[in-house]
């Protein structure tokens, strides 16, 4: 009966591809106070991560949507999490991020919300990628 609120589920903007080709003067990165997350996009673990996150790509193509559409309803479909805490530097960003749960997201979103269609067999490719699928009761008993 507990459930968890996540944050950041586009891992501070790296999801959103921005940092793809290193880190945009104009991205929070770039600001001093977030030295710590410019070190991770430029480390070993960031290049890895930039790696995976073209390998999910072809999944959100599949599914009509973006990857940080993805990215949350990744996060939304695990039973134990009951809501997730979007940040958004724009409205647009805000707008296509609900385009995860929400059909007709405006500009640029999705057309059909992406939740839905994370069944089983999308979300087993997705953890065999990212390579961290989290503990659950449910597989221990099982």
């Amino acid at each position: 009966g507990v459930g968890a609120m996540t944050w950041s589920p586009l891992a501070c903007g790296i999801i959103s591809g921005k940092y793809g080709n290193g880190v945009p003067e104009s991205s929070r990165a770039a600001l001093k106070c977030y030295q710590w997350l410019k070190e991770k996009i430029i480390s070993e673990e960031g290049r890895k991560q930039q790696v995976k996150l073209k390998d999910l790509s072809p999944i959100a193509e599949r599914l009509g949507c973006t990857l940080p559409q993805l990215a949350v309803a990744w996060c939304l479909r695990n039973e134990g999490v009951s809501s997730v805490l979007l940040g958004s530097s724009n409205p647009e960003q805000l707008i296509e991020n609900l385009g995860a749960i929400q059909a007709s997201a405006g500009g640029g979103g999705s057309s059909a919300e992406v939740l839905p269609k994370m069944t089983s067999h999308i979300v087993n490719e997705i953890d065999n990628i990212l390579g961290n699928k989290p503990y659950s009761k449910k597989d221990y008993r099982s």
